[in-house]
């Protein structure tokens, strides 16, 4: 690259180099350094018009970190552009990059439809749709298909770096299928990578996975630590949306720990990310959660129905009970009447 940066080479060498050091630095997940070749890139490929193939794979690699970033938009016009350029080439496997860079903000955005088509043209030309297809799967409700999936992509491949790209979905939908001792051994793998590489964006993610397996198996204490961790790095790597991610399991852990406050801050801020991404699917979760933290509260039994209950379960009647405590009978049977309704009997 100090050969490339000081203009020794031909262009075409140039451009081979470039793209194989934003390569690299995309397996090894330096976010960072990604990026800022990526731009240096763009400004090259700016005077060098007539190499449209390296223009195209330019965009492409522009189009996932934007994704990264949280800039949707952004990334699905330049994938779209760089389809445009790398099917004058052609070059269908770059192309077929591009379209899975579409798929994922579709996918992400809730726009199943769209990103069905783009998985299934980005495949037949050469791009495999996984971990893409298999989260789709998931968001559609095809818990068991998805975890078909992505079990069977995972087997079949032994390269460790992509392994990696695949052990945060496998975690995530591992625990979707209520399969958590295989998700454990995916967070374990992710972790064991993580330490051998010099990466943030990859503790990140192991970070997260283990947060989210933690809090699976009840460990809401050590899950708020591990989840505390993720947040710091992925909001580090500026990624909104996976900043989001981890503050939605953050205030599963609060509401584990009986901190309904916390739970709702979390969920509401993570909320307002979603909704400013577009992350449709997300946006409706939390609405979910928000909701049923709100009935539960609504149907939670007041200190003086749970004392009225206690004396119920004793086997006192109304009337007795209304004598021990003092209040009309007519109080009494409205209080029994609000705790059958509050626990459905």
């Amino acid at each position: 690259m100090i050969a490339v940066t000081a203009g020794e080479l031909s262009p075409l060498v140039t451009g081979l180099i470039y793209c194989s050091v934003i390569q690299a630095c995309q397996r090894a997940y330096a976010v960072g350094r990604a990026h800022e070749w990526t731009n240096a890139l763009e400004k090259w490929c700016a005077d060098q018009p007539q190499l449209v193939s390296f223009t195209g794979a330019c965009l492409v690699h522009r189009a996932e970190i934007m994704l990264i970033k949280g800039a949707w938009s952004s990334a699905v016009e330049e994938a779209r552009r760089a389809c445009e350029r790398l099917s004058q080439v052609p070059n269908a496997r770059g192309a077929a990059a591009a379209l899975y860079q579409q798929a994922e903000v579709h996918r992400l955005r809730g726009e199943f439809a769209a990103a069905e088509r783009a998985y299934r043209t980005a495949s037949e030309g050469g791009c495999d749709p996984q971990p893409g297809l298999a989260l789709l799967r998931l968001a559609q409700g095809r818990t068991e298909a998805a975890a078909a999936a992505i079990r069977r992509v995972a087997d079949a491949n032994d390269d460790r770096f992509q392994r990696a790209r695949l052990l945060p979905a496998q975690v995530e939908i591992l625990l979707a299928a209520k399969d958590v001792p295989g998700a454990r051994r995916a967070c374990r793998e992710l972790q064991e990578i993580a330490a051998g590489l010099d990466s943030e964006m990859l503790r990140g993610m192991a970070a997260h996975a283990r947060g989210a397996v933690e809090l699976a198996e009840g460990h809401a204490a050590a899950a708020s630590l591990s989840l505390r961790r993720a947040y710091e790095l992925w909001e580090k790597i500026e990624s909104p949306y996976e900043v989001a991610r981890i503050r939605v399991l953050t205030g599963l852990t609060c509401r584990a720990a009986g901190d309904d406050e916390g739970a709702a801050l979390e969920w509401r801020a993570a909320r307002t990310v979603f909704g400013q991404l577009g992350a449709t699917p997300d946006v409706d979760r939390v609405d979910a959660l928000i909701r049923g933290a709100q009935q539960e509260r609504s149907c939670a039994l007041t200190p003086r129905e749970l004392q009225v209950l206690r004396l119920i379960a004793s086997g006192k009647t109304n009337k007795a009970i209304a004598n021990e405590l003092r209040l009309s009978a007519k109080t009494i049977d409205r209080h029994v009447s609000n705790i059958f309704g509050k626990i459905d009997v």
